[in-house]
């Protein structure tokens, strides 16, 4: 019988589930200065699937796609610089985000959605702190404004995920099992 948890499965999960973070990229409402996308649903299954380390890895090699050229970020867009433009503290937060939703799934053995859905929601807080902080710096503006355009447009949508996310997980986590 075959090892369900192998290390090359978690690989190839890890790399499908940073394929699918570019894809949610593209699917897009615009807003000025940080856009609405579904990436973080991905990163939320993502981490929620396969756990703290394969979660963040999944959005290391998201980021190291958009890194290398390809335009998998956002509107399309591509290359280092936009890790220093005003969003790329979000898109770094996407890999502290997985690792810390993964790592509270993995503490529980036995998940309920409410610790799910607190879990996608930590991971999504991680997100929002690291993008805030980079969003305040670049583009010099207050705290409260980058918190303003950085944040409260998204609550909504991003509630609307965390239930989405976890109700995705609830279905599918025994078939998806990498640790």
């Amino acid at each position: 019988m075959e090892d369900r948890r192998s290390p090359l499965r978690g690989m190839v999960y890890a790399a499908l589930f940073g394929a699918a973070t570019a894809v949610g990229a593209y699917i897009i409402i615009p807003f000025p200065i940080v856009p609405i996308t579904l990436q973080t649903l991905f990163v939320a299954l993502a981490a929620s699937l396969l756990g703290g380390r394969l979660g963040a890895l999944s959005q290391f090699i998201y980021l190291l796609l958009g890194i290398i050229g390809l335009p998998v970020f956002s509107g399309g867009k591509a290359g280092f610089g936009v890790l220093m433009g005003p969003t790329g503290g979000y898109l770094v937060g996407f890999i502290v985000g997985a690792y810390v939703t993964g790592r509270l799934m993995e503490i529980r053995e036995k998940t309920t959605i409410a610790w799910t859905a607190f879990s996608i929601a930590a991971g999504f807080v991680v997100i929002y702190i690291l993008g805030v902080t980079q969003l305040s710096l670049v583009a010099k503006m207050a705290l409260s404004k980058a918190i303003s355009v950085g944040v409260i447009p998204f609550l909504i949508g991003d509630c609307l995920k965390v239930v989405l996310a976890t109700l995705v997980v609830k279905k599918t986590r025994g078939k998806i099992n990498v640790r």
